[in-house]
Parts: C-alpha cells; structure tokens; sequence
C-alpha cells in the first residue's frame, strides 16, 4: 500500500510540473509575477511610474511639496537678508554669464523663487574653490525696485538690469498677449547681457530654475564639446513626465530597442552559468520586450538619474519643444536668438520654446540640443504669466 502511494507521488508531481516546464508557461509566469506583483509593490510611490497610484498619493504628495517649498522660501529670505550674505561682482567677457529673468509676482509670493535660486547659485559659486565657475546678472523686466520686492533685496548682492520708465511706459501701452509679454521680456535680458558683459557663453535661467548641485561641471563638460559650438541653444531641462520612452522622439525608441538588446544579451549570457539553459533566438526576443516593458513601466526618469554620478555621462540629444526655463547658448548664440525671437510674434500655443525649437530646425547651420537628465530643478509652482490652480499638482 505504501509502495502504492510512493509511485502516486512522482506521477501526480509530473502532471503538475508538465505545463509550467514549457518555456511558454514560464515566459507567462515571469511575466505575471514581475508586472502583477513585483513592480506594483516597489513603484505605487513612484511619481514618475506607470504604476503610481494617483488617486491615493497625488494630493498629499504635491501638499508636501509645496510646504518644503515654502519653508526652503523662508530660509532664502533670512539668508539674503542677513549683513554678511555674500556679494558677487561682474567683470567684462567672462566665460560663462548666468542671466536669471525675473518678473513680479502676483501669486506664490512667499515661496520666493527667485531667493531660492539666488541662494542655490551662491552656495555653487562659492564652492569653485578659488575659480569662477560663472558670473550671475540678475535681469528684473520691472522698472523699478518697488515692482519686484525680491528683485530690489537682491540688488546689492548681485549686477541687476531693469527696464528704463520710458520702455516700461511704452510696453504698458502696447496691447499685446501674455505670451507675447513674456517673449519680449526675455529678449530684453539677452540683449542686455550681451551689451553690459560680451559673455563668451551664456546660460539663462528663469527665476523659478534651481541649480542642481553639479550643474557648473556639467555646463563647463558641455562647453568643451564640439557639438556645443554648433548649437543654437542647449536645453537643460524637459519635464519629467515627459521623459518617457513611449514618445514620438525617434531617437527615444531607439534608445530604448538598444537598451533592451543590450540588458537581454547580458542576461543571456549569465543565465548558462546559472542553470541549464540554452540560447535561442526566440529567448533574445522574448528577454528584449521584457526589459524594454519593466524601464517603461518603471520610469525612463529613474533610469537617467543614473547618469548623474559624473558629467561626462550625461546624455545629449535633438532638442524637443517644451520647455525654456534654463537655456545654454554657446558662443555669441544668444545673440541670434534673441535677433530671431524679436523677428517673431508669439500666441498662445506658439510661444517662445516653440519660436526657438523651430528656428532650430528651419534656420540653415543652426541646431537645438537637450540634456538628460534635467540641470536644474523647476521649482515654480505658480506661473508668473499664467493662471493657476487653487491647488498645484506635482503632474
């Protein structure tokens, strides 16, 4: 009887493991377990993953931030308010101008950007360790200090431009739109840069773009390329929800076909030390759709974070419409920008980033490039020039 029951145990082990020893069934098997139950329980947090849950942490992820941002604000303004803040001098033809434009706000006063930035810009500055990495003008497209309480505390600490009365008086009569407004504030700071300093290299940042810690080092790796001398302009920031593979960017898919070749050739070629396994074909295949659906679910965004740990990894591509808030322009390319701007009239939908992103395409010789991952931090919860939301949202 036992005897009986000894021989029942293989057979009935046999029927069980017979589907799943198909390469089909363990394919399946694989499948449901990393994208049914492995990535929904690492990445339902994940802002950037297809599988965030936004319903559950939208809200009071976008609360959090908000407060940090408030009180980073609050300690900018104490810092700059200090006697021994630090003041930064400019000097003719430098090698890099950082110009931030600035505008009066109606809304998010009190989480002071443009002293955040400020102060991010200081700290990078003061950590050149004897060299300057850049000089800093300051642009406020207000007339006078009382438009721009920000601006006007800033004022002693760092070269400011504004408006003179009468181009402020002349621009209040024009009867334009906001994008237009915006437009031709901007190029009002790039022709002021140029004029006052002859900067040899240029990086405009708008009053709502923090520097990331290493952002001096990868602008001078930059500038070192000789692609860079060939630009229009380099765009140092892409919102991150729009850094994903599933894209119209062609040079996207192919990123991220060789990705997945690339990960599933390494994977085949540990997997024969690992157990007995043969390399066909159809394992290439299956093991490339694989990797390519785990990084898009994932987050191509957490992917490129990756690519931080030196400059030189930085990764440059074609340029991509949207957005301007921290731009590079190499050589005397500020100049032409602001030259094909002041050509052009912006409307709504056909603002400045497209005006330039197709510029770059349609002007013969000029080129428009984007780095991944992003330079600066876009910390700007409420538009200077735009309605806001009761509540801003982080997507």
């Amino acid at each position: 009887m036992d005897s009986l029951r000894r021989a029942r145990v293989p057979r009935v082990l046999r029927v069980l493991r017979g589907p799943w020893s198909r390469p089909a069934s363990q394919a399946l098997a694989l499948c449901v377990l990393t994208f049914c139950l492995a990535l929904p329980l690492l990445c339902h947090r994940l802002l950037y993953s297809y599988y965030f849950l936004r319903p559950w942490f939208l809200d009071p992820r976008s609360e959090q931030a908000l407060q940090h941002s408030y009180r980073r604000g609050q300690e900018a303004l104490r810092f700059w308010q200090e006697a021994t803040a630090p003041t930064f001098q400019t000097h003719p033809e430098p090698h890099l101008l950082v110009t931030v434009v600035t505008a009066r706000r109606t809304e998010g006063r009190d989480f002071h950007y443009l002293l955040q930035v400020m102060q991010q810009l200081a700290g990078l500055l003061a950590s050149c360790r004897g060299r300057r990495c850049a000089q800093v003008l300051l642009c406020d497209v207000e007339s006078s200090p009382q438009g721009n309480e920000d601006a006007a505390l800033l004022e002693g600490r760092f070269r400011t431009v504004r408006r003179s009365v009468e181009e402020k008086r002349r621009r209040s009569t024009e009867e334009v739109n906001m994008f237009e407004r915006e437009k031709r504030d901007y190029v009002f700071c790039l022709q002021k840069g140029w004029e006052i300093l002859r900067p040899h290299n240029v990086v405009v940042l708008e009053d709502d773009a923090r520097p990331r810690p290493d952002f001096f080092p990868v602008v001078q790796d930059l500038l070192t390329r000789r692609f860079s001398q060939q630009s229009l302009y380099i765009k140092l920031y892409h919102p991150e929800r729009l850094q994903r593979y599933w894209n119209p960017e062609p040079y996207r898919l192919l990123e991220w076909l060789g990705l997945g070749l690339l990960a599933s050739s390494l994977l085949l070629q540990v997997l024969p030390y690992c157990s007995s396994f043969s390399f066909t074909p159809r394992h290439l295949l299956f093991f490339s759709v694989y990797v390519m659906v785990l990084v898009e679910l994932v987050g191509r965004h957490y992917l490129l974070e990756l690519r931080r740990a030196s400059p030189q990894l930085y990764a440059v591509t074609p340029a991509t419409e949207c957005c301007t808030p921290a731009l590079l322009y190499p050589g005397n390319a500020s100049l032409r920008a602001a030259r094909y701007l002041d050509g052009s009239f912006c409307v709504k939908g056909h603002a400045k980033d497209m005006l330039l992103f197709h510029m770059a395409r349609s002007v013969p010789g000029e080129r428009a490039h984007s780095l991944e991952p992003n330079l600066v931090t876009h910390i700007g919860a409420y538009s200077s020039v735009r309605s806001n939301p009761a509540l801003p949202s982080l997507l």
